[in-house]
């Protein structure tokens, strides 16, 4: 078995980044989870996370205040589950930072 874990900043500023770790075992992904993070007033602020948590491949919304949404994935393999968390958070962590932004300001 092999693991697999690294950042990738995703802003000049690296005020926000993913999160990747994941298990692999010839060329199969047992487990992952892949995370995106911004940073506000100094901390780092888990915004929205695929992973294999539970048993099954799955995302997790974080809003302020605690709230969490789960989603389901209905992929056929967490190899292709995996590959969707990090082309969607790679592509789409801008604006998922502007909407937990303005919650923060409700």
């Amino acid at each position: 078995m092999r693991e697999i874990e690294y950042l990738i900043y995703l802003s000049p500023e690296m005020d926000d980044r993913l999160r990747v770790s994941a298990q692999k075992n010839q060329g199969e992904i047992l487990e992952f989870v892949v995370q995106y993070e911004a940073l506000f007033s100094g901390h780092w602020k888990p915004i929205v996370r695929y992973d294999t948590a539970h048993g099954f491949a799955h995302r997790d919304r974080m809003w302020p205040g605690g709230r969490v949404e789960k989603e389901p994935l209905f992929f056929d393999s967490y190899n292709m589950a995996f590959t969707h968390a990090t082309l969607d958070l790679k592509a789409h962590w801008a604006g998922y930072r502007k909407t937990y932004e303005q919650e923060m300001k409700k």
